[in-house]
């Protein structure tokens, strides 16, 4: 990834072919060219199963042989997950995989014949096309603990997505047939609350049980915090519940399957949780990323998820360019257009950020120091969230220092970006 583009059409030479190879869930589609763009045979279609492979890779190395090649590039388009298979088998192959913009693809595909068909024949000759003009990317697959890690915080998210969604069907389920609910305890999810709405759910069955009976199931599970003036409480609101009556039945068993796929849902977010801390524990950089005040867990887990082996860099800034936090610059003539962040890049690892400086602006002195002189100085003063996307590139820089070079995290000479800081170092 660290290949400009003229080092990449450097890496072509006579002796390289170039497939093009048109990824779907079945039936992939190829065609071959040399290093000038002369096609080699006809387009080659292959399953997308071992068989497959096997046929396309024997169809490789006959035009190889044919046309007195020795080194092969495929490129493809990432097209969802369907290109995972043929990735893996590539590599195991020693043949090398680059991957095309579908965008540039679709603005391309008419330069050869002036025509805006779109057909799987048609679209493996673009995508050579553009690898032999050094238009592609070299996909980076994480590898051991990093696609272990990878793995458990796409899992993780899934789960907390789901578990929100179970949430909220709750909380509708309440508003329907017991508003009042959320007036005697607050949050549905607190322990008194869950084991009354499992026995009874509905306003009429708190009135059938009564303050005893409401009481006496705290008892029985050995509740302190709750007692007979919250259960008093839990049935005159009962009493008074204007929540809707029709359908009592299917009402319960809708509550009941809701409680049990909340149940469910957060002990797996809780396995999920205890793997990804394990996980960590074997980076031994890790600690000292969570020495810094504000920085938790799952900011730290998500930045190795999404960056992968952090030392395949060269440069905190090439982080900030796969974050999609490279600016923008929209300028012609005398006309300087507003500059933007460019949002090309990993949305998950841009969102991690973002969200991992906002409680740091909150809680670390250093950092809400440098968001107050971003927004305050008197030349190029930045707005709030300007100042946070600033922030955002600065954590960047401090995860690759620590990471690459071992050091410990050091507030002073992360304050020392702020012109004149003597009073703060003086404290």
């Amino acid at each position: 990834m660290n290949f400009t583009q003229n080092e990449k059409l450097k890496q072509l030479s006579e002796r390289s072919i170039v497939i093009g190879v048109d990824i779907a869930s079945e039936l992939h589609y190829a065609r071959a060219f040399d290093w000038r763009g002369v096609e080699l045979g006809k387009v080659f279609k292959f399953e997308n199963s071992a068989e497959g492979f096997k046929d396309f890779y024997a169809w490789i190395e006959h035009l190889k042989r044919q046309a007195q090649k020795d080194c092969t590039v495929v490129g493809a388009e990432p097209t969802g997950h369907y290109w995972f298979g043929l990735a893996s088998y590539l590599k195991e192959q020693s043949i090398k995989l680059v991957l095309v913009n579908p965008f540039h693809v679709k603005r391309s595909k008419e330069l050869d014949d002036n025509h805006p068909s779109k057909t799987d024949a048609k679209d493996p000759k673009t995508i050579a096309k553009l690898v032999i003009e050094g238009r592609y990317n070299e996909p980076y697959i994480p590898e051991g603990i990093y696609a272990e890690l990878r793995i458990a915080m796409v899992c993780r998210m899934r789960i907390q997505k789901e578990l929100n969604s179970i949430k909220n069907r709750i909380q509708r389920w309440l508003k329907i047939y017991f508003p009042e609910h959320e007036t005697v305890f607050g949050k549905f999810d607190a322990t008194s609350s869950m084991l009354v709405l499992q026995v009874a759910p509905l306003p009429k069955d708190i009135e059938r049980l009564g303050v005893e009976g409401i009481n006496r199931i705290w008892r029985d599970n050995k509740l302190r915090a709750v007692g007979m003036k919250r259960a008093k409480s839990l049935y005159e609101a009962a009493q008074k519940s204007i929540g809707c009556t029709e359908g009592e039945s299917c009402s319960r068993m809708e509550i009941q399957l809701l409680l049990q796929d909340y149940h469910t849902k957060t002990a797996q977010y809780q396995a999920v949780t205890e793997t990804i801390d394990g996980l960590c524990c074997q980076i031994p950089e890790v600690a000292k990323l969570l020495e810094i005040k504000g920085v938790g867990l799952v900011t730290v887990a998500g930045f190795l998820s999404e960056v992968g082996d952090i030392k395949r860099f060269n440069s905190p800034k090439q982080i900030q360019k796969l974050a999609g936090l490279a600016l923008r610059e929209s300028s012609s003539g005398k006309h300087k257009g507003q500059t933007t962040i460019s949002k090309r890049g990993r949305a998950r690892l841009r969102a991690i950020l973002f969200q991992a400086v906002m409680p740091l602006v909150a809680k670390n002195a250093e950092f809400a120091e440098i968001h107050n002189y971003y927004t305050t100085r008197s030349k190029n003063p930045l707005k709030k969230k300007q100042s946070l996307i600033a922030l955002s590139c600065k954590l960047i820089r401090v995860f690759y220092a620590i990471l690459t070079k071992g050091t410990d995290y050091d507030p002073k000479k992360l304050i020392t970006d702020i012109h004149r800081p003597a009073e703060y170092l003086a404290a």
